[in-house]
């Protein structure tokens, strides 16, 4: 039990003196996290939009695929991307494999379509009085989206922080298109399980720390918008 407490000691210490090493690693998960979510964010909101307010032939069929690629495996959309990336791959001429990039393409392939679903259900859920209403005012289709956006803010940005908490703590994606360079693509996740496989259970567990931080603030901001919502 000693080289526990020596190490919660020694990583509360690399937390607390602001190291140069556990900085720079948080700063790359949380720039490459914000990023993608960003564009996930727009491209999913969007779709969200589209497919709740209309119906059309095959939406079942739509909405039951974006259920499915919420449960999709981050090596899977490694293997994917990597698969495009790699030097023999179609995009290998571009260079992208094992940048900062390529984690933010795979990443925005992993939370987009949680976004969307779960953007569609927030959508869905409102009532239905409140684009009819819009529409008999003599609101335009984009008046109209706007209203219904507004109307589901908080179940909006619910699914947003669900996506941002997907992102943050996948490391298969990161692994596998990012190759934990150090100072460049190594974040979080990646860094933990270098750090374990080589025994520094110090800087393993500073960062584990600033990883659950996250997610609890995170699970705070969400239950205070799901409060909200209702």
């Amino acid at each position: 039990m000693s080289y526990l407490t020596e190490g919660l000691v020694e990583a509360l210490d690399l937390i607390l003196s602001f190291d140069r090493e556990v900085m720079e690693i948080s700063f790359v998960s949380l720039k490459v996290a914000t990023i993608s979510t960003t564009i996930s964010s727009l491209a999913g909101v969007l779709l969200g939009v589209l497919i709740a307010a209309h119906n059309f032939w095959g939406k079942k069929a739509v909405l039951t695929t974006f259920n499915t690629l919420m449960a999709l495996p981050t090596v899977v959309v490694g293997l994917l991307c990597y698969s495009f990336l790699s030097r023999k791959g179609p995009l290998g001429s571009l260079g992208l494999l094992y940048t900062q990039t390529a984690m933010i393409i795979g990443q925005f392939i992993l939370t987009t379509p949680i976004i969307t679903s779960l953007s569609i259900s927030a959508l869905s859920s409102l009532d239905p009085r409140v684009s009819r209403e819009a529409l008999s005012l003599g609101a335009t289709p984009y008046q109209t989206a706007l209203t219904l956006l507004t109307e589901g803010r908080f179940a909006l940005a619910s699914a947003i922080m669900a996506g941002f908490g997907r992102v943050f703590a996948e490391v298969g994606i990161s692994m596998m298109l990012g190759g934990n360079i150090k100072g460049y693509t190594r974040n979080i996740t990646t860094s933990i399980a270098l750090e374990t496989s080589k025994g520094e259970f110090a800087l393993g567990l500073a960062l584990g720390m600033i990883l659950l931080s996250v997610a609890f603030g995170l699970n705070i901001l969400f239950h205070y918008l799901q409060a909200q919502k209702d």
